[in-house]
């Protein structure tokens, strides 16, 4: 059942080419698959720059990640910012052989399951949020994210 949300999107990033950025109903459609309850969300695009600087401010690491999640615990309904790193995507999706909106796609729908409380710390919570994962991508008609294209095999 879809749940009611508000949904904001920034754009702060260099990148300029609209091949390279999802646009807002590419983000609210990954949104809507993923989202298990009402709730308020920022996704907020960045560079390398601002990538950094919340990586180490929020987290001590001195480099830029691909997404970042942060909840409002406060808050009802759920109200959280998803921060993802336009180049750390663009690099990710690059050596890992995968296709840039499917990469998006994946990164989008794991930082909306980290506002909704999933983690990846313990094996047992990671196989858990794995497979919601693998399972809304299906959804989207994306192939499973952790398995790396020279592992699919095809049926003739």
């Amino acid at each position: 059942m879809q749940q009611p949300f508000k949904l904001s999107v920034q754009f702060a990033t260099d990148q300029t080419s609209a091949d390279e950025l999802p646009t807002r109903t590419q983000f609210r459609r990954w949104v809507t698959l993923a989202l298990e309850q009402q709730a308020a969300i920022v996704i907020r695009v960045v560079d390398i720059a601002e990538g950094r600087e919340l990586n180490h401010r929020y987290r001590g690491k001195d480099y830029a990640t691909n997404v970042l999640t942060f909840v409002y615990d406060d808050t009802d309904p759920l109200s959280g910012d998803i921060v993802l790193c336009a180049p750390v995507i663009v690099q990710e999706a690059l050596q890992q052989h995968k296709l840039l909106m499917a990469h998006y796609a994946h990164l989008t729908v794991h930082g909306i399951l980290h506002l909704q409380g999933y983690d990846h710390i313990e094996e047992h919570d990671a196989l858990c949020m794995e497979s919601k994962e693998i399972e809304i991508l299906a959804n989207l008609g994306f192939l499973d994210p952790y398995t790396m294209p020279d592992e699919v095999t095809t049926s003739s």
